[in-house]
């Protein structure tokens, strides 16, 4: 008789953003395969509290305190809700989790990255920053206890499909897709007069504020570059960056014998996340096939470096190592922020990260801590630059 699918038990780190609603689709799409048994969210009390009482939850997570009293009055006696940091790490490590989703956006998923692989759980990782932060810390810890690293970014996991646990030695290049972002091909002299509006439409994704500008600056790809070299444990000049404005190619191995494969699909966070959920396995969906015959044509072009420095940054920042990638990232979270309260010129985003990269000191082999200390200095360096 053939083995009965596994059914795997799921949290879910960031249950409201965009890549947290998209899990949930997941979930109800191969609900034989994916079990929520834990949410998580920052301050959506509305969103969360209909999430919860949709998957029959009974352990949940409100980040922010205020809003505590609120969700326990919407979801009942019969859940039991967490705060903070030590609330998200209570869910990362409930004993019935296989797999923790951390679609957490910042420096907050972390720790609670790390304490679900001490914990012996497998974490799918849709958050950048725990990788480019403390990618050599997180993986370093998942090889010990024996638990898989699983990417949730489209252009990681589509890496992640190409290699199917080859050696990187087996690998020229690893070969991540860029749309573009809106600026694409726009003139560099009319950068520094983008606006706010202009720099949040993304011509193919829907996606958060942050990561929509990061996107436009190529900080976003620039952070992807960082956290393929710890995911498949690759140094960062066989790291490459490719602009495919339709996003249908996710991204692409060339091996030495300059064979290349390639993961395509239509573009929806879903197919992502469905992998990495019922990895190693394949199980059909309601998710719509690529259509060849409409789409017609498949466009390539090199990316602009000088015009978009953040790719030059992380390559900087990636192949030092230590603490700057910490601080890169740092650095660009509060210029974005900034950006996005309208007190910056787009182009001063870079210029913020190049100058507080500059004033860093960086330490080699960090220890968590330092780490932590380091992205705190840095905000604070790059919040006195702006100021």
């Amino acid at each position: 008789m053939p083995e009965t699918p596994q059914r795997k038990n799921v949290v879910v780190l960031g249950s409201t953003g965009s890549i947290g609603e998209s899990s949930l689709k997941v979930a109800r799409d191969i609900p034989e395969r994916m079990n929520v048994i834990g949410l998580a969210a920052n301050r959506s009390v509305e969103s969360l509290a209909g999430q919860i009482e949709e998957f029959d939850i009974k352990q949940g997570c409100l980040y922010d305190p205020t809003g505590l009293d609120d969700l326990s009055n919407r979801v009942g006696s019969d859940v039991t809700l967490h705060t903070g940091e030590e609330g998200l790490i209570e869910l990362a490590t409930l004993p019935d989790a296989d797999l923790v989703l951390i679609a957490i956006v910042g420096v907050a998923g972390l720790r609670p990255a790390l304490a679900a692989i001490e914990a012996g759980k497998d974490i799918a990782v849709a958050s950048k920053e725990i990788l480019v932060m403390a990618g050599e810390t997180v993986m370093t810890a998942a090889r010990k206890k024996g638990v898989r690293v699983l990417p949730v970014d489209s252009e990681h996991n589509a890496i992640f499909q190409c290699l199917e646990d080859r050696s990187s030695t087996d690998v020229s290049r690893l070969i991540l897709t860029a749309s573009g972002g809106p600026f694409r091909t726009l003139p560099r002299e009319k950068l520094d007069d983008v606006t706010k509006a202009q720099a949040l439409k993304h011509p193919t994704w829907e996606m958060g504020q942050k990561i929509t500008i990061d996107s436009a600056t190529l900080f976003n790809k620039g952070l992807e570059m960082i956290e393929a070299r710890w995911l498949f444990d690759i140094e960062m000049a066989r790291v490459d960056v490719i602009v495919h404005p339709q996003s249908i190619v996710h991204s692409m191995v060339e091996f030495i014998d300059s064979s290349i494969l390639a993961q395509l699909s239509t573009t929806d966070m879903c197919f992502p996340i469905q992998y990495a959920i019922t990895w190693p396995e394949r199980v059909p969906n309601t998710l719509p096939p690529l259509d060849f015959a409409e789409l017609a044509r498949l466009d390539f072009e090199a990316p602009r470096w000088e015009d978009f420095p953040a790719l030059t940054l992380a390559k900087e920042a990636g192949t030092a190592g230590g603490t700057l990638p910490a601080v890169m990232n740092a650095a660009n979270e509060v210029a974005v922020s900034a950006f996005l309260k309208e007190r910056i010129a787009f182009t001063k985003i870079w210029e913020t990260v190049r100058a507080t990269m500059e004033k860093h000191d960086t330490i080699a082999h960090p220890s968590l801590e330092e780490i932590i200390n380091a992205d705190k200095e840095a905000r604070i360096t790059a919040t006195e630059l702006i100021a």
